[in-house]
């Protein structure tokens, strides 16, 4: 019997914070130079060599909205793969912050209510787990 060798899928991990004020969580806008441009997203990033993934959020939250943030409870984990990249997100409650969300990576920010991710253009990794997403959110 003949196996056929799998193609290899590169991974790569990801965080993801749940921002929540006033019943609405915040979401970003993808910028137009980078991948899935126009989208909009939980704030968040690749995790990198040597971070934990709390770590890794405290920084990218830094990084792309100009905030310190306390990290809390991780809310749920999923994986997508594009092509021949997979990625692993994992969303965390983000209990705390000090400082205004500003964007500095993304084309704008928005507090919009959960159920607003319905009707927006959102990646496909996490268009497919919405309602996993809603129940991790508390809704």
């Amino acid at each position: 019997m003949k196996r056929t060798k799998l193609k290899k899928i590169n991974w790569i991990p990801v965080v993801a914070g749940f921002l929540k004020k006033d019943q609405k969580i915040l979401v970003g806008q993808r910028p137009e130079n980078h991948s899935l441009a126009g989208l909009w997203e939980f704030p968040g990033g690749k995790i990198e060599i040597g971070e934990t993934p709390e770590q890794a959020l405290q920084r990218e939250l830094n990084e792309e909205l100009g905030i310190e943030a306390q990290i809390g409870t991780l809310r749920l984990a999923c994986t997508h793969s594009y092509g021949d990249v997979g990625i692993i997100i994992l969303f965390y409650e983000v209990n705390y912050w000090k400082g205004e969300p500003k964007a500095k990576h993304h084309l704008m920010l928005e507090w919009i209510y959960p159920q607003e991710l319905k009707t927006r253009p959102i990646p496909e990794a996490n268009k497919k787990i919405l309602n996993d997403l809603f129940k991790a959110l508390g809704i």
